[in-house]
């Protein structure tokens, strides 16, 4: 959804073990910004990657885990949420 954004790089990835990309420490070094959607992502990646999150920004978007994927609710909410943070430009 991001990707065109000017002055980002992104990607998309999992904390499920079944996720399609899951995440992992390298991707978590590359990341200068993380999103997550829900308090239990974030608890989880905490404790997952510690390590790895020394300065780096999370933002836990407050969205529930529930939609399916790409759904237009779920779109114009991370489009809402997400956007202000980040670059302008």
């Amino acid at each position: 959804m991001f990707a065109d954004a000017p002055g980002v790089e992104c990607l998309s990835a999992g904390l499920n073990h079944d996720a399609e990309n899951p995440l992992t420490a390298e991707l978590v070094d590359w990341a200068d910004l993380i999103f997550v959607m829900e308090r239990d992502h974030q608890a989880r990646l905490k404790a997952r990657f510690r390590p790895q999150l020394a300065g780096k920004t999370v933002v836990c978007l407050g969205i529930p885990d529930r939609y399916r994927y790409m759904d237009s609710a779920l779109v114009a909410l991370l489009r809402a949420r997400v956007t202000r943070h980040l670059p302008k430009g």
